[in-house]
């Protein structure tokens, strides 16, 4: 039997020390990227309140929800594994903290985070559609408790199809949002993404399509600071830091596929899109951001 997220969904490199890393973009956006008004907004992800039964993470939750609200951006997106293990007694504190925040928070679940509990504590609509000017958030859970890999359910590659459509319609573009990366990475990466007869073929036609309308995928679940990919069609494949532990795995010296530049500590990331150009600004928690890379949209990299 289908859940009822199923149901309703069925129903309807890095830049250090002033050295820029340029990529490749779509061409619709490099066409009209320097007509659309700047965009900023925070990513945060991986906050597992709970984590060791100890309150450490909701300590390290609130000091980070404090400078989110002083930093710039207009919304802020997390990007699941909100609490550790299902702890359900960690989603009020979790939301209290949030509370300090004086902008817009949209959260996707993430293996740690069961449905019905995300259904209760954060929204009952677990897939949603975020607008902020030129720009569609698409929020899709594609994680399982049982699991670290990622699933795209039919209903829900049909549910981004339809959306990437609008926005097409719409004349705006398209920031994918799920937990688990579709991108292949294997040893010494994690290993963690959506497998063959999961969605990952299907979600590669996707981006195929629609490679001229997005603009980012965007995930969390890998603890390994900034961790991306940009060869498929030009679009980013961005993992994003933990605000609760990251770990350096030697990525870049094992010359491993994509870019993960090294700044390793718990921290957030603050993203602007302006005249043609996405800057990532990795911000440590309690310290002065420490790495930045900028992504200059039309390109090769």
């Amino acid at each position: 039997m289908k859940s009822r997220s199923q149901q309703a969904l069925s129903r309807r490199a890095a830049l250090k020390g002033g050295v820029a890393s340029t990529v490749l973009w779509p061409a619709c956006f490099r066409a009209r990227a320097a007509e659309r008004q700047e965009l900023s907004f925070v990513v945060v992800t991986d906050t597992h309140l709970g984590y060791r039964n100890q309150e450490s993470a909701a300590k390290l939750w609130h000091k980070t929800a404090l400078e989110i609200n002083d930093a710039p951006g207009e919304l802020v997106l997390h990007l699941g594994d909100i609490v550790d293990g299902g702890r359900e007694e960690q989603y009020p504190i979790y939301l209290e903290t949030r509370g300090l925040i004086n902008k817009r928070v949209h959260e996707v679940g993430g293996n740690h985070d069961p449905e019905d509990l995300f259904r209760k504590y954060i929204r009952e609509e677990v897939s949603t559609v975020v607008e902020h000017s030129w720009l569609r958030f698409l929020l899709v859970n594609n994680a399982r408790r049982d699991s670290h890999d990622g699933f795209l359910l039919p209903e829900q590659l049909y549910w981004l199809r339809s959306r990437c459509e609008e926005a097409v319609r719409d004349d705006q573009l398209v920031c994918i949002c799920m937990h688990v990366p579709a991108h292949w990475n294997r040893h010494p990466d994690r290993a963690w993404y959506v497998k063959p007869g999961s969605g990952h073929k299907e979600f590669g036609e996707l981006l195929d399509r629609f490679k001229d309308q997005l603009v980012l995928v965007a995930h969390g679940h890998f603890h390994n600071g900034i961790r991306g990919w940009n060869d498929r069609y030009g679009v980013h494949e961005i993992c994003f830091p933990s605000a609760l532990y990251n770990q350096n795995r030697g990525l870049e010296e094992k010359a491993a596929p994509g870019f993960n530049p090294g700044e390793f500590r718990a921290g957030y990331t603050l993203v602007t899109i302006r005249e043609g150009t996405m800057r990532l600004r990795y911000k440590p928690i309690g310290d002065e951001v420490s790495l930045e890379r900028q992504c200059d949209m039309g390109r090769s990299a």
